[in-house]
This record gives C-alpha cells, sequence and structure tokens, in this order.
C-alpha cells in the first residue's frame, strides 16, 4: 500500500506525524507539570530515622534529590536509599537534618531525553542515506539493463 503513495502525499504524512508528536510531548509536558503540583507534593517518601519534621514544619533543602551510591544502596547504610535509590537532604526549621527518599532526579532525566532524541536522529540519518544509496544503485541498475536492451535491439 505504501508502494502507491506519492512523494506528495508521504511529504505529507511526515509533516503530519511531525506536528502530531510535538502537539502531544506539548501535551504530555502541561499535563505532567500539572499533575506534579497536585500529587507529587502529597506524596510521602521514607525519611531516615522516621523524623517527619519537614511534613509540619518549614523547611530548607540542603542538598537536591540525587542518586544514593552503589554503596549506600548496597549496604543498606542509609535506609532511604533502599526505596528509590534516590535521596534528598532537608533541613526543618528546628535544626534537625533529615535525609528523605525523593522519586526523580530532573537533570538525569532530561540527560536520558536528549541522549534518546540524538541517538533516534543518527539512526534516522543514517536510514535515510541508506536509502538514497540503495535508490541511486537500484536506477543505475535500471538504466544499465535498459541501455543493455536497447543496444541488443531486444525491444
Amino acid at each position: 500500500m505504501i508502494e502507491t503513495c506519492s512523494k506528495r502525499c508521504m511529504l505529507l504524512g511526515t509533516i503530519l506525524m511531525g506536528v502530531l508528536t510535538i502537539v502531544v510531548l506539548i501535551l504530555e509536558s502541561h499535563l505532567a507539570d500539572t499533575l506534579s503540583g497536585s500529587q507529587r507534593r502529597n506524596k510521602t517518601f521514607p525519611t531516615e530515622n522516621n523524623s517527619t519534621c519537614w511534613i509540619h514544619q518549614p523547611y530548607t533543602v540542603i542538598s537536591e534529590c540525587h542518586p544514593c551510591s552503589d554503596f549506600e544502596i548496597r549496604s543498606k547504610s542509609i535506609g532511604v536509599c533502599i526505596h528509590t535509590s534516590f535521596k534528598e537532604i532537608l533541613k526543618c526549621q528546628n535544626g534537625e537534618t533529615v535525609t528523605r527518599s525523593c522519586d526523580r532526579v530532573a537533570y538525569l532525566e532530561e540527560r536520558a531525553y536528549w541522549k534518546f532524541t540524538i541517538w533516534s536522529f543518527i539512526i534516522g540519518l543514517v536510514s535515510s542515506l541508506a536509502v538514497m544509496l540503495r535508490t541511486r544503485v537500484l536506477n543505475f541498475r535500471a538504466k544499465k539493463r535498459a541501455q543493455k536492451a536497447l543496444s541488443n535491439g531486444t525491444m
């Protein structure tokens, strides 16, 4: 079925797929921001020493959410690293320092997204070049076959 499409039809389909992808990404980003504001703030994570001062008091973030080391995860020296493998350090208003488990590290997710995007682009580019090269080879063979048939007078 795809062989019956013209170049114009294929180009239009590709452009429409690209626009649809961008719309979905924007919509997903908007929904993720909306949901993260209402649901993630209410989500409770395990804390070290069962301290919950950060729920009832104002706190400052000493260390943003970052991955636990392999040693901390394997040795279970910091209990919060067992649950999500990420931790953040908070300081409550009363001076107590608490290590809390967190669910995501923003810069790691962004880096994974860009790796995926770059690899997808590279694979797409290589595939496009392979298709164009194969088309040229087949066209060249067809042209040679036609020239050979014309020179032999078999047509």
